[in-house]
């Protein structure tokens, strides 16, 4: 990402609470929409691409990590959990994340894991960012279910 070529996003309403996302040029459009009672559900709610864009940062931020240092994690799997409460005016709010990731190499195949584990988060643009307002917990486990953060 570059501050010259900042990305950027056009949300156009197709009708109550549908929206076409336009990527520019660089993907596919994608209509996102409340949940039933409000929406019809017929795409990904505002949280679902919250979600998707913090785990997939943090994905991203842990494979260049271990790629670094010449690891393969032998394919990433991350699932994202919002946990959605109400604050102290009673509005709705995203409260707290949690991300479960699984890679599926073994730890004990992969160099400077504690290096990288230690400081992958860092590095994930997204993830800090909503990190300031969201409180974000991470935990990651190899391919043998040992649980390393």
């Amino acid at each position: 990402m570059s501050e010259e070529n900042p990305p950027s996003v056009v949300l156009r309403q197709k009708q109550a609470y549908q929206f076409d996302i336009e990527f520019a040029s660089v993907a596919p459009h994608v209509l996102s929409d409340e949940p039933p009672p409000l929406g019809q559900g017929a795409g990904p709610s505002p949280a679902h691409l919250l979600l998707a864009a913090v785990g997939n940062c943090m994905s991203s931020s842990l494979y260049f990590a271990l790629t670094k240092f010449k690891n393969d994690p032998q394919g990433i799997t991350t699932t994202a959990l919002a946990h959605i409460g109400r604050n102290e005016a009673g509005r709705l709010r995203v409260l707290r994340i949690e991300l479960d990731i699984r890679i599926g190499a073994p730890a004990a195949s992969m160099n400077h894991l504690d290096r990288i584990i230690g400081q992958f988060e860092e590095f994930c643009t997204v993830g800090q960012s909503v990190r300031a307002g969201i409180p974000i917990e991470v935990s990651v486990y190899d391919g043998e279910g040992k649980k390393l953060q």
